[in-house]
């Protein structure tokens, strides 16, 4: 494994970036540009406001809002003092926005217009915040600091603190990813996990210096945030979407000339869906990747033949990997000849990365045979935010066990074959069924219930609750799905209910047996989840 450098410092790629290319575009976002010179301008001020705010290094510093620059800001200011940032998930209920920010403790929010309502709450329930900061093109509500007016004024008069940056196995970013005990888990991950990631997907997906890239999935997400540092190593132009939109994609795209963009399964079908596509020049992209969730031959096929001429590849990968953990070539993304039979993997193992397939007892398994997916690299988490226990189970013997089930063949060619873990993947999201289950639970009228994912055209999976009532009890299906989207946030809550009469199937322990309930909705296709 090669060893690191004494001092290794993500930030560093910010520094290169204003001192090599100072006037090239950096981030256009509604319909403003700023370049490399005023990004890393913007960003030292920010570290500097952070630390009039009393943000300390080892302090967590919060990020709540759609995608923009001032979130692509936030991945590098934080740091910059030596706090780690941690961005909110904001499709959740503030309750469960709440229960995040009360785990990491931030001294800091930062909260865009379209959640500063949220405010007062998450300030009544969560006692470490010392300071709301409102950002966006708005006057700043009382109490809150103006994060554009107090940067611009540090700007204007080159009053900056003095940087203390963190570096190596510092945590930068915490993100935070479902849990299977129905508690959100804080994935740290550290200036070497992201140092090697970036130094992989460069050559990786052969990306060029100077190339315009669009972000579109939400930056709380690595899978888009992990482009905040390849693009910046380019020295490329960042273009941002506050949300996926699939006419203002194609108008980007064609206005920016964007080169690249990294997209989930839904999202690909629904841009090939719309009556508009093929009304824009698309023609400009270079690379187009997917990942954070299956992607199904029939969908791939669409899209090799809707872009013959920009070069496809697949990841698989998770947070926690900060995030590749194998890669499919360009080159296999055909229909026809002999590269053509790897089509239904996921690729082989990227550089940093050694991968294997394990039984039970974590023994390597022959090409193949289907086991657990175990990966170790210098790109993997440091651990898991104050859950020393799950830490050391995910990373037993040094290698993280991803909990899903997959193969290698004889040339080292991943194929997935479903998940040890019952995680449901809808849209791209990660659902863990206990979260939803544990809601489930507090309705007076439920019995029993399971929680399982079933096929859905556009999602890929949606969420299935499959329920026993109480004796005396009547539930519609409507009245159950408005209860869970009372209590967690509405893209993890049942989109349909099986309600049963008779007993759930159990195992000789007792446990529902959600394979049993998975087999109606699964059966005749290609591959079955287990």
């Amino acid at each position: 494994m090669e060893e690191v450098s004494s001092t290794t410092r993500i930030t560093d790629l910010l520094f290169a970036a204003a001192d090599k290319w100072p006037a090239k575009p950096a981030i256009s976002f509604n319909g403003k540009t700023q370049d490399w010179l005023e990004t890393k301008n913007r960003c030292v001020a920010a570290a500097t406001l952070l630390k009039e705010l009393g943000v300390n290094p080892g302090d967590r510093v919060a990020f709540l809002g759609l995608n923009s620059n001032i979130c692509f800001e936030s991945y590098w200011s934080p740091a910059l003092i030596g706090a780690s940032m941690v961005p909110i998930n904001y499709r959740l209920t503030v309750r469960e926005i709440v229960d995040c920010i009360q785990d990491c403790t931030p001294a800091v929010l930062i909260v865009d217009p379209n959640f500063i309502d949220h405010v007062q709450q998450i300030k009544e329930s969560c006692s470490s915040i010392i300071s709301i900061v409102s950002c966006g093109d708005i006057t700043a509500p009382e109490g809150m600091v103006s994060y554009e007016d107090r940067i611009n004024d540090i700007i204007a008069n080159e009053c900056y603190s003095e940087l203390t940056p963190s570096s190596n196995d510092e945590t930068v970013i915490i993100f935070y990813t479902g849990g299977t005990t129905g508690r959100s888990k804080g994935v740290m991950l550290s200036h070497v996990n992201f140092k090697y990631n970036t130094e992989c997907s460069i050559p990786l997906y052969r990306m060029q210096q100077h190339w315009a890239f669009l972000i579109i999935g939400p930056l709380f997400h690595l899978a888009a945030g992990s482009r905040v540092f390849s693009s910046t190593a380019l020295g490329g132009h960042t273009v941002i979407l506050p949300k996926f939109d699939v006419v203002e994609l194609m108008k980007d795209v064609e206005k920016y000339a964007i080169n690249s963009a990294t997209l989930v399964p839904t999202m690909y079908q629904m841009i090939l869906d719309h009556p508009d596509f093929g009304d824009y020049d698309l023609s400009s992209l270079k690379m187009l990747a997917s990942g954070a969730a299956p992607l199904s031959i029939a969908l791939l096929s669409r899209i090799i033949k809707a872009f013959p001429t920009t070069e496809f590849f697949q990841t698989y990968g998770m947070t926690e990997a900060s995030p590749i953990l194998t890669s499919l070539d360009s080159k296999y993304h055909v229909l026809e000849g002999p590269n053509s039979n790897k089509l239904g993997s996921v690729g082989r193992a990227v550089a940093h990365v050694d991968l294997f397939i394990a039984d039970d007892n974590d023994r390597e398994v022959p090409p193949n045979t289907v086991g657990q997916i175990l990966a170790r690299g210098r790109n993997i988490m440091t651990g898991y935010w104050h859950l020393p226990e799950q830490t050391a189970e995910a990373l037993k013997d040094g290698w993280y066990h991803t909990g899903d089930a997959g193969y290698l063949d004889e040339e080292g060619f991943l194929f997935l074959e479903g998940r040890v873990k019952d995680m449901i993947v809808s849209g791209g999201e990660n659902i863990y069924p206990i979260e939803v289950e544990n809601v489930l639970e507090d309705h007076p009228a439920i019995h029993q219930c399971a929680v399982i994912g079933i096929p859905h055209e556009t999602w890929g999976e949606a969420v299935h609750a499959v329920i026993t009532l109480n004796d005396g009890y009547v539930l519609t299906e409507q009245e159950l799905i408005s209860f869970c989207k009372e209590n967690i946030a509405s893209y993890k809550c049942p989109v349909s209910v099986t309600f049963r009469e008779e007993p759930m199937p159990l195992s000789p322990i007792n446990k529902i047996l959600k394979t049993e309930l998975r087999k109606p909705f699964w059966k005749n296709r290609d591959s079955e989840l287990v």
